[in-house]
């Protein structure tokens, strides 16, 4: 059984920055393409950015790109989401997914989400 555990989220004064980390286990890990999405208060959820299972491509939202890293070690079943220059409207759930395939929509394994919360 897959499962993907998020962390690393919390409260930051805007322009701050935050890691955030997806554990993952019951899985091959080299095999899964990593996502991660945020859902904003009353908005729905969004994608944010995206690693393959090698760490080799990666894709990004606009609103994101050139502030936030995804990366990713694989002796640690693990990726990382490096949040730079956040701003208040980054605010949302924080959430990492895992399917065989890379896209910006279905994901087959969710974890639970980790809140952000950036403050001006």
């Amino acid at each position: 059984q897959v499962q993907l555990v998020e962390s690393g989220g919390g409260l930051v004064q805007a322009g701050g920055s935050l890691r955030l980390s997806c554990a993952a286990s019951g899985l091959h890990f080299t095999c899964y393409f990593i996502g991660w999405f945020r859902q904003a208060p009353g908005k729905g959820r969004e994608f944010v950015a995206a690693i393959d299972g090698k760490g080799d491509s990666t894709d990004y939202a606009d609103s994101v790109n050139g502030r936030f890293t995804i990366s990713r070690d694989n002796a640690k079943n693990t990726v990382y989401l490096q949040m730079n220059s956040l701003k208040p409207e980054n605010t949302a759930v924080y959430y990492c997914a895992a399917d065989h395939l890379m896209g910006r929509h279905y994901y087959h394994d969710w974890g639970q989400g980790t809140q952000d919360t950036v403050y001006s």
